[in-house]
C-alpha cells in the first residue's frame, strides 16, 4: 500500500479501547519494524484527501467523533498528515444540538475556524467541510524563519454548551492530530491519552484505560490536556526527550530527557520511546502524578508482554489508580469525624 494513501488502524487500549473501535487517518501509513531493521520514516507531504467525520450521541448521554455512523469514540479518531498535505473533511453533525469541528496547530481560513461567531458551525443533521492545510519550515520574505506545522497537536468542538466548546468536550468531542516532517520516524503503535478534568479518555472513578504492547515495539503517545485542571503526565520505568518528537537526534542533541511532564488545559505534546527497553516486560503505570488526582483513579497501565505474549507479575483485578485500603483506626478516625459534623 502507498504510505501516501489512507490508513484505518486500531487505537490499540486493551480491550476496552478495542471496544471502542478507535480508528486513524493516516497520509503515511506506519508499519511496524523490527529490531533487524531501520525505522520507516515520514514522506514528503503534498498529497490532498477527503475525510467524512460524524459527530455522535453515545449511549451513555456522552458525545463522540468517528469516521463512520454508528462508529463514534472517545477520544476521536486519530489524523494524521504530512508537511505539506492537505484535508478536506466533511463533517456531519447526527446529534440534537450545535457542533463543530475546531483545530489547533494546523492552517485554515475563517470559514473553517468551527466556531459559532463566523457561523462555521454544523446544526443537527447539517453537514459542513472543513479544510485543514500544512506547510514545511522555511524562510519569509523578510528573512525571518518560518516554523512548519509538525507537531502533536487536537481538534474538539466549539459550541456544545457554551461558544467555547464546554459542554462538547467535556461530554468527549475531542481528538488527536500529528503532523510529520519529512524524516520523522514513524512508530509500530500510537496511543491517544487525554486528561479531561479528573478522567482519562472520559473514564473515571479508577476504569482505567489500558495501552498493550510487545518489548521492543516503538511507541506513541499522543498527550493532550483538555477541562478545568493542570495536570502532570508520568509514565514508569521509561524517559523521552523534551523536544518536538521525544526522541534524540544524536549524542549532541541537547534536548533534557524527562519521565514527567505538566500540560495544562488544551495543551499537546507527544513523545516516542522503545516498550521495555533497559527495563523489560511488565505492567507500566503512567499517571497524573498531581498526588490527589492519581489517588482519584487518574491512572492506567501500558502493558508490555514479551514475546510469547506473558507479562510478569501482572494481577489484572488490580486497579492502578486505587488507594490503599483503610485499616481499622482509620475507618474509626472518619466515623468520629461524621458524628462530629
Amino acid at each position: 500500500m502507498d504510505r501516501r494513501t489512507f490508513s484505518r488502524r486500531m487505537l490499540v487500549g486493551g480491550a476496552a479501547a478495542a471496544a471502542t473501535g478507535v480508528t486513524s487517518l493516516s497520509l503515511g501509513a506506519v508499519e511496524a519494524s523490527s529490531a533487524e531493521n531501520p525505522p520507516r520514516t515520514a514522506p514528503a507531504g503534498g498529497v490532498v484527501r477527503r475525510l467524512k467525520m460524524y459527530a455522535e450521541k453515545l449511549a451513555n448521554g456522552q458525545l463522540g467523533y468517528g469516521f463512520e455512523k454508528g462508529k463514534a469514540s472517545i477520544p476521536g479518531p486519530l489524523i494524521e498528515l504530512n508537511e505539506g498535505d492537505t484535508v478536506h473533511i466533511e463533517f456531519e453533525n447526527l446529534t440534537d444540538v450545535d457542533a463543530s469541528l475546531h483545530v489547533h496547530g494546523v492552517d485554515y481560513d475563517i470559514a473553517n475556524d468551527g466556531t459559532r461567531m463566523n457561523k462555521s458551525h454544523v446544526e443537527p443533521g447539517g453537514t459542513r467541510t472543513y479544510t485543514w492545510r500544512t506547510h514545511a519550515p522555511g524562510r519569509r520574505k523578510d528573512g525571518t524563519w518560518e516554523p512548519g506545522s509538525a507537531g502533536y497537536w487536537h481538534y474538539h468542538d466549539h459550541v456544545v454548551g457554551t461558544d467555547h466548546g464546554t459542554g462538547g468536550i467535556r461530554k468527549g468531542l475531542y481528538g488527536p492530530v500529528i503532523v510529520r516532517r519529512k524524516g520523522d520516524i514513524l512508530p509500530d503503535k500510537t496511543f491517544t491519552i487525554v486528561f479531561n478534568d479528573m478522567t482519562i479518555n472520559n473514564k473515571a472513578e479508577h476504569n482505567s484505560t489500558n495501552f498493550e504492547a510487545t518489548v521492543g515495539d516503538r511507541l506513541e503517545v499522543v498527550m493532550i490536556t483538555h477541562g478545568e485542571y493542570y495536570h502532570t503526565f508520568h509514565i514508569h520505568g521509561h524517559r523521552w526527550a523534551d523536544n518536538r518528537t521525544g526522541i534524540l537526534t544524536g549524542p549532541d542533541d541537547p534536548s533534557r530527557v524527562i519521565d514527567n511532564k505538566i500540560c495544562g488545559p488544551a495543551d499537546s505534546f507527544g513523545l516516542q520511546f522503545i516498550a521495555g527497553e533497559r527495563v523489560g516486560a511488565g505492567a507500566w503505570m503512567y499517571h497524573c502524578h498531581v498526588q490527589s488526582h492519581s489517588d482519584m483513579g487518574m491512572a492506567g497501565l501500558l502493558l508490555i508482554k514479551k514475546p510469547d505474549g506473558t507479562i510478569p507479575g501482572y494481577e489484572p483485578h488490580h486497579v492502578a489508580g486505587a488507594s490503599e485500603p483503610k485499616n481499622t483506626e482509620e475507618k474509626k478516625a472518619e466515623g468520629a469525624a461524621e458524628h462530629r459534623h
